[in-house]
Parts: structure tokens; sequence; C-alpha cells
């Protein structure tokens, strides 16, 4: 009886003479190189991830099957091929997959379960990020389940979910970081120079509080109409904050009117050549943390805040206003339970009947 396959793994090939090493996809008696040297190990394992999803994709297809028969690597190779293009960020969601394949790769869909799930979460840097790849799983199962292709539904066991970040800032934080990134000049040689080099982070802060809108959202948005990216109608004054034909995700960017005093700000901002809301060198920024957190760092905020508590900040300022929830929802583009449940207590009005009842049935009086 011919020996068992091991399955896709890596092999680093000695170097010779006439070849340097690299590292080797054998699977069976199949090779493929990877082209990746002794010092690319995380590459080599990227390409053996791709590699087996590329063999599996086509097996997925092949009807409703029990979860014995369907190799985890399938379900991930159809998800990968399916979904992930869609996502807003695929290059992150491309490197969560290869991260379960290493691990579950090997593996059939029938021995997925809870403490398979722990096992994978025990050897990952934290549990947030286990927590988001087995969410990726879970997706890619269900994905695969909806296209007929299992017979029984399959559960993932997710680590707890991290403790909500509460912190959001005042006026005076908010006036503190803006004013702080406007005047911040840029060091030579230990003397400052006349470069303004942290004004984006700045815009950034404006346009993330006024708006609610999430980091990503806001860093890509031209200042012109675009079918790449969300825009700026500066004519009218609306955020429109994904591009068309773009999928709406179950992180809302519905179109929003914007207040007047921003609007006065981007109009000046394109009158005077800036060509998208946030920008380095006529380019759009693509992440704003670094520069973000250096400005946290020189203002001396307590932690901890990120471009994300923006977003937390124009919810609370809302609530404390007195919006009404279904518009507040609808400006940030959250359901009106979710606003509720993190930031209702802020509302004026909050469990006000409740309290009031008791105002009006008082039992004694406390001298």
């Amino acid at each position: 009886m011919p020996a068992r396959s091991k399955g896709a793994r890596l092999w680093l090939r000695p170097a010779r003479v006439d070849r340097p090493a690299v590292y080797i996809i054998r699977d069976g008696r199949y090779q493929e190189s990877t082209r990746c040297g002794p010092d690319d190990r995380g590459g080599a394992e990227r390409a053996l991830g791709e590699y087996i999803a590329r063999k599996h994709v086509a097996a997925a297809a092949t009807g409703r099957r029990h979860p014995a028969q369907i190799p985890v690597a399938d379900i991930i190779g159809l998800y990968a091929q399916d979904v992930a293009p869609g996502h807003a960020r695929p290059v992150e969601t491309g490197r969560r997959l290869a991260a379960l394949l290493r691990f579950f790769g090997s593996k059939m869909l029938s021995e997925v379960n809870g403490a398979r799930c722990r096992e994978y979460a025990a050897q990952r840097t934290t549990q947030t990020m286990a927590r988001k790849e087995l969410e990726d799983l879970r997706a890619a199962i269900n994905h695969h389940r909806r296209e007929g292709l299992c017979s029984e539904i399959v559960e993932i066991v997710l680590p707890p979910a991290p403790t909500a970040r509460e912190r959001w800032l005042t006026r005076d934080e908010v006036a503190a970081l803006i004013w702080a990134a406007w005047r911040h000049r840029e060091r030579q040689f230990g003397s400052k120079t006349e470069r303004h080099t942290r004004r984006h982070v700045a815009r950034f802060a404006l346009v993330a509080l006024y708006t609610g809108t999430r980091a990503t959202a806001v860093c890509n948005a031209s200042l012109s109409p675009s079918s790449k990216s969300g825009w700026i109608d500066i004519e009218r004054g609306v955020f429109y904050r994904r591009a068309a034909g773009v999928r709406e995700t179950k992180k809302k960017t519905p179109p929003i009117p914007l207040p007047p005093h921003l609007l006065a700000h981007m109009r000046r901002w394109k009158a005077a050549g800036q060509r998208y809301v946030v920008e380095w060198n006529g380019a759009p920024i693509a992440r704003m943390a670094k520069a973000f957190r250096s400005t946290i760092a020189d203002v001396g905020l307590e932690g901890p805040v990120t471009p994300h508590s923006l977003r937390h900040t124009a919810a609370t300022w809302l609530m404390q206003a007195g919006t009404d929830l279904w518009e507040a929802a609808g400006y940030l583009g959250m359901t009106i339970e979710m606003l509720s449940t993190r930031y209702g207590h802020h509302h004026p009005n909050h469990l006000s009947g409740a309290r009031d009842a008791f105002r009006r049935h008082r039992l004694m009086k406390v001298a």
C-alpha cells in the first residue's frame, strides 16, 4: 500500500554551487518553488497558503458533503476567491486567511470544534487577533454552507470579545489635539524647521470628529467626485463616504450632510489646491496611526486615544446634546441598538421616565 501523503508542506532545499537555498512546496510527488530564501519564512508560508487555496478552490464545488469529507482548506479557498476581494482591506483579510490555513489547512471540517478553536487562539499573539481570524473562519464556513456545499452546521467558538473602548475626548482635549497638530514643526539637527508636518492630522481630526466617520473612510475621501473612493460634494455639502458601486457592508457608510463650519474649511482646502480630505504631498494618507499617536504623546492625553476615539467622541457628543436616536444613528452609520447600548447613557433623557417615576412617588421626606 502506498504511503499516505503528508499534504502540502514547506521544505528548505539546501544550497548548491549552482543555486541558492530556497523554500519548496512539497505535495506528494509535486514540488513548487516559493522563490523565498531561508530569511523569508513568512513569505514562504504565504506562498504555501496561496498554493493550498488554489489547489482546493476547484475541489470545493463538488456538491453537498458531510463535514468529515470537507477539508478546511477548501472552505478558506472558496472564501478567498468569492468574498475576500470585496472587503475594504483585502490584503489584511488575505493575511488572516493565511494564518488560518497554516493551522487548519490540513484538517477536515469535522475536526473544527471548541477545543480546536481554543488551541488556535492559544498559539496566536493576542486574543483580539485570534478572535478576528476565527470570525473570518466562521464567515468562510457559513459562506461554504450557503453555497450548498455542506450538509451540516459547524459552529466556531470565539475567544471573549475585548472590552469596549469607552474613551472619548472633551472639547478642551480636542482643541489641544488639533492645535498641537496644526502648530507642529519638523525638527532637523535639533532645531525646528518651517515645515508643518502634521497639519494633515489636524484636518483628519476635524473631519473624523464632526462626521463620526471611521478613519479609513476619512483618509480615502476625495474633495472631487470619484468612482474609486468616497468624496465630498463641495457645492451641496454632502459627504459620500463610499464610492459609487461599492457594496455596503455591516459597517455602514451612508451619505451625510456636512456641518456648515466644516464645509467652509473644506472649501478653503480645495481652493488652496488640496485634492483629498487628508493628504501628504498630493496623495491620500493610507493610515493615520503613527502621526496621530505622536501628536497624542505631545499633548499628553491619557490613553488609550486612537483615531477611532474620535468616532466615539462624535457619538458621545451627539448623545450629550440630546440628539434624536434615529437621527444620530443614521448620521454615524450604526444601528439604533448599538448607539443606545454603547452611548445611550450620555443622553439627557436616558432612563428619565424611571427617574421621574420615583420623583413623583416619594415614600418619605428626609429631614
